[in-house]
């Protein structure tokens, strides 16, 4: 099995869409069940929380849906995970400082925006934003993941 985990500060709004978009897409090209799929946060704010309305509507607004719940990167996702992919360099370096302290960790650690074939390597966070703002890190992640998913089928 292939894995890829999608990683943002609160898992309510970037990653959400990353994972949703990415399940899409797998599901799309008929390789879904060759991958284990999720999302998870740096941080421990919105644990158990439903993605950003906003979010979701873009999310609707595409035909895509989603039941994903917040959670919080594990020690295990590093072992469990084969990419960890995350939104910006400051998720970047947190997820490093915390591969550094799991002993077996097996995950390749990088940017989402690494994949985008428009060299945008940062997909900012639009909790602050407007729609728009939402619309584009859709985009953003719609590029990225079908780079991603071409180069690992």
């Amino acid at each position: 099995m292939k894995s890829a985990l999608f990683v943002c500060l609160g898992n309510i709004c970037r990653s959400p869409i990353a994972e949703a978009v990415f399940r899409k897409m797998a599901t799309e090209g008929g390789v879904v069940d060759k991958w284990v799929i999720d999302s998870g946060a740096t941080s421990d704010w919105n644990i158990g929380s439903e993605p950003d309305t906003r979010g979701l509507a873009c999310l609707r607004k595409h035909d895509i849906e989603t039941s994903h719940r917040a959670r919080q990167v594990t020690k295990e996702d590093f072992m469990n995970f084969e990419y960890i992919l995350c939104m910006d360099e400051s998720n970047l370096s947190d997820l490093n400082r915390k591969a550094k302290s799991v002993k077996n960790s097996r995950a390749k650690v990088e940017l989402l925006g690494s994949y985008d074939p428009q060299k945008q390597r940062i997909i900012k966070d639009p909790y602050y934003g407007s729609d728009e703002d939402f619309e584009k890190v859709y985009e953003q992640c719609v590029r990225c993941c079908k780079a991603f998913l071409e180069q690992n089928s």
